[in-house]
């Protein structure tokens, strides 16, 4: 159900930070789990009512117990429902509610229909634009947001990822947009703040119906060190607004020289082709034989850039991919004979009834793109690797091709993934719970590199 139990480091200062901001009417734990939020926020404000939502039977026999033990079940109510369903009778004109909590993380495959369809209705009448892919956590904010009055008070400790995918401009936008965004403090995705979970967290801290001019981000590289969440760079909300990725921004910017430009203004970058079933289309898995002109050596593994020290030269190492021609009456005799048999062999191991098989046509031809003059890893626990790919070798979705916009010589590629390999940051991409790394081709595509004058006037001195 998507539980995470909060330390008492985070919850402490998440507690600490509402009592900078207000001396609540009344507390609503969504989420509450063992009720570690609704208690310490109890024991933080004395006089205020206590609500704990948790759909979790289990659970909410420990917060009833835990609220017991705290000594406050006289003005405690422990909710066992889903928090979507909640009906909060309204506070007279001037008193406040703090939400405090953990919302439960649920990724959009394993939500019901019915709660996709009440998000897009709830999403639309906050004027958002909602999107299928969001996950639990998106709707606890959509819910909040339904629920606050003016004036409330709400810090949510959720998943980091919404501040950078698309669908979490949704949430971005709630942020800067009646929920009324105050604060940003987002845990280094390395530091592993959940001791049950391996995911990344953002404490996000608002004040409903009001649009701060500036906003604070904060980052920390572990828990030990979040003894406030008060800190940070001041940034417009403006600039917020301009921005499709969040997480960047809590790190100091970096200027651009001049003559430097984007990457993407130089090359496109492309993801390698899917397959669908490698265990099919890598050529060496298949026990018969095939004509030669149906065999590309390809890029099938990261650790083969790795390895390449800066540029593939020689495909000999490589495995072959299996990429058919759409039209199989172009084949000779035996040609046809051979691929036939290969076809038969391919569908008895079901490789016409995969997602992707069934998606493209005809199935049997993967699509290779041509071979990209630079290739790059794009998820890794350290950075990416940009070697130069003289060997012509194709490449599957373990890897980005860079393709030129305009021709650029054998040297200034060269150059070009060298200073990509020199001065790419592991920050520089989106990096997941336990340090994993990706960088999106539009991502990849944001990375300030020399333009092309510079590079044909360095002589190795980019830095």
């Amino acid at each position: 159900m998507g539980a995470t139990y909060t330390p008492p480091t985070i919850v402490d200062a998440m507690v600490q930070w509402a009592s900078l901001q207000t001396n609540p009417d009344r507390v609503v734990d969504p989420g509450a789990g063992s009720g570690r939020f609704v208690v310490a926020a109890g024991r933080a404000f004395a006089a205020a009512s206590l609500v704990a939502v948790e759909l979790d039977l289990v659970a909410a026999v420990l917060c009833r117990g835990h609220v017991a033990a705290a000594g406050l079940s006289e003005r405690c109510e422990v909710r066992a429902e889903d928090y979507r369903k909640l009906a909060l009778p309204s506070l007279p004109e001037g008193r406040r509610t703090l939400f405090i909590g953990n919302p439960p993380y649920v990724r959009h495959h394993l939500i019901d229909p019915h709660w996709k369809r009440w998000l897009a209705a709830e999403g639309r009448a906050l004027g958002l634009q909602p999107s299928g892919l969001a996950g639990l956590h998106v709707h606890f904010l959509v819910a909040t947001a339904r629920k606050a009055r003016p004036g409330d008070i709400a810090c949510f400790i959720t998943s980091a990822e919404w501040l950078d995918v698309n669908y979490g401009r949704m949430m971005r936008e709630l942020f800067l947009n009646g929920m009324g965004g105050r604060r940003i403090v987002v845990v280094d995705p390395t530091a592993k703040p959940f001791a049950d979970a391996d995911t990344t967290a953002v404490i996000t801290c608002m004040e409903a119906g009001t649009n701060a001019d500036r906003i604070a981000v904060r980052r920390v590289s572990d828990c030990s060190r979040l003894s406030g969440l008060e800190g940070g760079r001041l940034l417009a909300r403006t600039r917020l607004r301009k921005a499709t990725r969040w997480s960047r921004l809590t790190r100091p910017g970096r200027r651009t020289p001049r003559g430097y430009v984007e990457l993407g203004e130089m090359c496109r970058v492309h993801r390698g082709q899917v397959t669908g079933a490698n265990a099919v289309w890598i050529a060496e898995k298949y026990p018969g034989r095939l004509p030669r002109a149906a065999l590309f050596p390809a890029v099938t593994r990261a650790r083969e850039l790795y390895e390449a020290g800066g540029e593939l030269r020689v495909p000999d190492s490589l495995r072959h991919v299996i990429d058919l021609p759409e039209e199989l009456e172009s084949l000779g005799p035996e040609a046809q004979r051979q691929v036939d048999a290969f076809l038969a062999w391919a569908k008895a191991q079901g490789a016409h009834e995969t997602y992707i098989a069934k998606h493209r046509r005809p199935w049997w031809s993967v699509g290779l793109r041509e071979p990209a003059p630079i290739l790059a890893t794009y998820m890794a626990r350290r950075p990416p690797a940009f070697v130069r790919n003289t060997a012509n070798a194709r490449h599957l979705n373990i890897a980005h091709g860079l393709y030129p916009r305009e021709p650029l010589s054998g040297k200034l590629l060269r150059r070009l993934a060298e200073y990509l390999s020199e001065n790419v940051r592991l920050e520089d991409g989106r990096t997941y719970a336990g340090g994993l790394t990706k960088f999106e081709p539009g991502e990849m595509q944001r990375l300030i590199v020399p333009g092309p004058e510079l590079l044909a006037a360095a002589g190795g001195c980019l830095r």
